[in-house]
Order: structure tokens, then sequence, then C-alpha cells
């Protein structure tokens, strides 16, 4: 009797050591990202252990030799549960950031910061202003959705400028205003607006949904004849957006501005960093300038075009990332350094101390790190920078063994905070080459830069900073660009 329940036991282990294998090697497939040879050695591997543990275990008559084989079931069979897990909570959080494919506007309805009327009540009997063309098409269609859900009927009035608008509520000519939300950080750039959220509050907000196009938008598009977007060769925006909203498809100003033009048959890279404040026509503007910040109010896709414009390049996909949950995904690491050009005190957010050279931070240090721009004489395009410093900081601290200590909450972190149109097996592609055939990668980074003025911007009505860009450094921003292309091998200019 006992040894029929050695017997039995042992098979059941056998049992249990071969469904995890199967489990395991199964969801490793379902990446494709690992090379066919390892997943050959892998499966041989596998199954060489399953004939080695029910040889193990079938006898209980042979104690230390089914002891041996207990011990190897158990053994293994956790270790591919635990790879299990981590293998296809990965597969979950990279199919959650690359099928985004909406944006959200949110529309809100302002009134006096005084106001003390209970809107669903009174929203019949208010009047309400409305920009004429700025963002007509999501005014228009909020105006839609707030009558059918309070069942209004909206006859608004329309002002030629942001300022007007809002004039128009603080002076009494009309009990509110419906305004893209994202408009209001423009306002704060104006003078005589920069506490205009401490003079109106929002009453109520609606939110209007639009589909992000996988291929290239109806605007304004660079004719450059250059083909990319292969898996092997593409260009990826990457905007980093520093949005008050938790929703990361939010449209918000975009404050960090690069391209990543990526060769994976060469291994090469370039990262080209475009202020913030760059001023440029931008691909719905008919030709008048703007900051480029300002063309992530009207979307992903204009912040794409408006660069392939400038460059003379077509960018095949974007990459988003909200820097208020960067700073999560950082703590999740442990913190990490960053290589900072000067000694400085963060102005932006007080309290904040960085020296030359190497600097360890946490995620509230790093988001100020990259905040910052008053500490400088270069102003933003130093700015520019310290972001990408955050962000080699970040890859330097992925590839470490804190990464592996810390997977799960950088998984999450990263869950709430990035999303990208990179098809996913463009990712798998990537990963897949690089196990396969090992090999670093030649990284360089360029800013390119220009200088400040005072202009009036197409999303403006009255004159702010902005940089005239330097014709000079966007056309050697172009020659790197060409020459990762053109499978070359690109050096710091």
């Amino acid at each position: 009797m006992k040894y029929k329940i050695s017997w039995l036991v042992g098979k059941v282990l056998a049992l249990l050591y071969i469904v995890a294998a199967v489990l395991l090697f199964t969801v490793l497939v379902r990446t494709n990202m690992v090379p066919v040879l390892y997943l050959g050695i892998i499966g041989a591997v596998m199954a060489i252990l399953a004939v080695l543990v029910i040889w193990l275990t079938w006898n209980g008559r042979h104690k230390i030799r089914y002891a041996v084989g207990v011990l190897l079931a158990l053994l293994f069979a956790g270790l591919y549960a635990v790879g299990f897990f981590y293998v296809n909570r990965t597969l979950e959080a990279a199919d959650r950031i690359t099928t985004v494919n909406t944006e959200v506007t949110e529309m809100g309805v302002y009134v006096k910061a005084d106001n003390t009327d209970d809107f669903s009540q009174e929203a019949g009997r208010y009047s309400y202003g409305i920009l004429s063309s700025l963002d007509r098409e999501n005014t228009d269609d909020a105006v839609a959705q707030l009558n059918e859900e309070l069942g209004i009927s909206i006859s608004p009035v329309e002002y030629d400028s942001l300022p007007s608008l809002i004039d128009a509520l603080l002076n009494g000519e009309t009990n509110a205003v419906v305004l893209n939300s994202a408009y209001l950080d423009v306002l704060e750039e104006m003078a005589g607006y920069e506490d205009i959220r401490s003079q109106i509050k929002e009453a109520t907000i609606t939110q209007v949904k639009t589909e992000i196009p996988q291929a290239a938008a109806e605007t304004e598009k660079a004719d450059t004849g250059t083909q990319t977007g292969s898996q092997s060769v593409f260009t990826l925006y990457i905007s980093g957006v520093d949005s008050r909203s938790s929703e990361l498809v939010s449209k918000s100003r975009s404050d960090v501005n690069i391209l990543a033009v990526v060769n994976a048959d060469t291994r090469q890279v370039v990262l080209i960093s475009t202020p913030r404040d760059y001023y440029v026509p931008l691909s719905i503007s008919g030709g008048v300038p703007d900051k480029l910040t300002h063309a992530g109010i009207y979307g992903v896709q204009v912040s794409m075009d408006t660069l392939a414009m400038l460059y003379g390049i077509d960018i095949d996909y974007y990459f988003r990332v909200n820097f208020t949950g960067f700073e999560k995904i950082i703590d999740a690491l442990g913190g990490i350094t960053v290589v900072s050009d000067y000694t400085f005190d963060s102005k932006n957010e007080a309290g904040y101390h960085f020296d030359q050279g190497e600097n360890y931070m946490d995620g509230a240090a790093a988001l100020a790190f990259c905040r910052e721009r008053y500490s400088f004489a270069t102003g933003d395009n130093q700015r520019g920078k310290n972001q990408l410093a955050v962000i080699r900081g970040v890859l330097n601290k992925c590839l470490s063994t804190d990464m592996l200590l810390n997977y799960t909450q950088v998984l999450a972190a990263v869950e709430d905070s990035f999303e990208t149109s990179v098809p996913y097996d463009v990712l798998s592609s990537l990963v897949r080459s690089q196990l396969g055939s090992g090999g670093s990668w030649n990284i360089v980074s360029y800013s390119v830069t220009g200088t400040g003025d005072s202009q009036v911007p197409y999303s403006m009505s009255q004159s702010v900073y902005v940089m005239i860009p330097d014709e000079s450094t966007v056309a050697t921003a172009k020659e790197l660009i060409q020459t990762v292309l053109d499978g070359g091998t690109v050096t710091e200019p």
C-alpha cells in the first residue's frame, strides 16, 4: 500500500511537471519573441527533464531516486509556473499599451468661480459662449452631447479668440463657456490670464472620443519618398504629455517631442529632440506657425505630421508617455541615476538640488529635473537634453537586475503611463532579433535649437515666447536621420 501511494504521488508530480512545462512553452511561443532555435532547445530540455522525472518517480521502492525525482518535479514545476506568470503578465501589458486606438478630448463647461448654482438645474437657462473656429468640431460634438444628456437646447454665442471668450464669461456677458480643457494651459501662457484657474471652475465635463488613424492622416504631409515602417527600419515619435488628466488618451500639450529613428539591421538609433516652443507651421494651420507643444491639443497625429513636415520624413508610429505616470515607473524601479550637465536648484518645483555629473533620483526628483528650464541660459534647449538624460537613466535601470526584482510593479506603472501604435509584431520582431543575434546598439542623441522671440501663434491671440528654429541644426538632424535610414553609422555631431 505504501509503495502504491508513492507510485501515485510520483505520477501526479510528473503530470504536474508536464502541465507546467506545456503552459510555459505555449506562452513562450505566443510571445513570438523567442527565436526558433531557442524554442527548440527549451523544448528539448523540457522533454528530457520530463522523461527523467517520470523515470525517477516511477518506482517508489528506490527511495533516493524517487526523492530526487520528486524534488526535480517540484522545483521545475515551480520555476515553470513563475516563468508562465511573468511571461503572461508581459503579454497582457504589451497588449494593453499597443491596442489603444482612440483619443479623448475633454470638453468642459466652465462658469465663474463664485457661481453657486446647481448646474444640472440651471443649465437650460444659461447663456453659453464657444470659440468660433478653434477646435470647432470637438466643440460642436460637445454641445450636442450636452443637449442630449441634460435635455436642453444650447444656442451658443461665438467668440473669435480665447481671451474674448473668457472675458465674456468673467464680465457676465455669458453664464458659461464650452471649452477644450487643454486650452486652459494655453491661457495660462498669456499675460493677464496666468491665474485663470482660480477665476473659473468646471461645472461639468464631457468627453469627445475620436479614432487615431493607423495610416497617415488627411493633413498636410511631407512628401519625402523615403520608405520606412518595416519591422527593421522605422521612425517613432515619442511624446511626453504632462497632463493633469488621469487619462493618457486625453489630448494635451506635448512637452516632450522626440523622434527615434531605428535601423535594427545596423543596430543604429538616433534620437532627435525638438523644443516644445519651436515655432513651426502645424499640419492643420494652413501654414500659420504655432508652438510645437500646441499640436498635441489637436491630437497625436497632428504632432506627428507637424514633425514630419519639419524634418521631411514620414513618421510611422507614436509612443506616448504621461510624465506624471513616469514618476510611478521610476519609483517602481527603485530610483534611477541621471547625469546632469549642470549644477542647479530647481526653480519650477522648490526643494530639488542637482549636481553636475551623476545624480540618484526618485520619481518626483526626476520629474522636477525633466520640467526645469528657468535655471539654464538655453532654457528649453537644455530641458530637452535633460529629458533625454532621464530616458537614458530609465533604460539603464531597466537593463539591471533591479528590473527583475520589481518587475510586476514596473509593469503595472507602465500600463497606466504608456501607449503606442507600434504593432506587437514589430516589437516582438525586435526582441527576437536581439535575442537571436545579440550585439550592442549605437544610440546617438541630438537636440535642435533656436533663438527666443515673441510672436502670435496659431492657437493664441497675443504675443508670447516662442523659439525660432535654427535651420542649421534642423539640417544636421535631417542628415543624422537619413544616415540611419540609409544603413550608415551615426556619430555625435
